[in-house]
């Protein structure tokens, strides 16, 4: 099979074998490249792994913080599962290499689109569950989220917006972020963003991907405005 040794680390890393090879090729094929034939792309797996995700999260959001309000969760849920994130999901399993996009596509950077790259992390989520049920999707999803829910991470969902608020008044610009770092290997990848406020560097923050670092970056920085008054 086509890249079959890169299938088989991408199943390791995931966590699941695909019982059916063939599914999991068709979660990685693009519309373009099956020029339209619905039997041979990975839409309609999009469509499924699009809902499986959204249960499995709340199952573990519920779980996690059984006193939240419906309000609370969907704005937890929301800021989890987003185009951004699972596009980051994607390209930390680097499905961007392994898709199979057309002529098209590929010439316009198809790989690294965040559309593709979310839209590939669902389709294989989809394709985990026709093959082996809602447990083994589920699994799979508390082991690409566990570690992002938790209350202290969803909590800094409003640290860049609270500090581009106070920055917009205080300095009449908005803070600049820059990632400065990236640390270990691929697939356990670290970010170190820094960020500027009236052009001064005021704190750093360190994650699993370049949002959460710069969200720590934000929380940093204003304890030291508050610190300054």
């Amino acid at each position: 099979m086509e890249k079959e040794p890169q299938l088989d680390l991408l199943q390791k890393e995931v966590g699941y074998f695909f019982s059916d090879s063939a599914l999991l090729v068709r979660c990685l094929t693009h519309v373009s490249y099956a020029r339209g034939k619905q039997s041979n792309h990975n839409e309609t797996f999009e469509f499924l792994g699009d809902a499986v995700l959204d249960l499995a999260v709340s199952d573990l959001l519920m779980r996690r913080f059984p006193a939240k309000s419906e309000g609370d969760l969907s704005k937890m849920r929301a800021s989890l599962v987003n185009a951004a994130v699972l596009a980051e999901k994607g390209a930390h399993l680097n499905l961007g290499e392994l898709l199979r996009l057309g002529k098209g596509e590929e010439r316009s950077g198809g790989r690294r689109k965040e559309s593709i790259l979310s839209g590939a992390f669902e389709a294989l989520l989809g394709g985990i569950y026709w093959d082996g049920g809602y447990e083994a999707a589920r699994r799979v999803v508390e082991r690409f989220f566990e570690s992002d829910i938790q209350e202290r991470t969803l909590g800094q969902q409003d640290y860049k917006t609270r500090l581009q608020e106070i920055c917009q008044m205080l300095f009449h610009s908005p803070p600049e972020y820059r990632i400065v770092a990236e640390i270990g290997p691929d697939h356990e990848k670290r970010f170190v963003a820094e960020i500027a406020v009236g052009g001064k560097v005021m704190g750093r923050g360190e994650g699993r991907s370049k949002k959460q670092s710069e969200q720590e970056a934000a929380r940093k920085a204003l304890e030291e405005l508050q610190k300054a008054g």
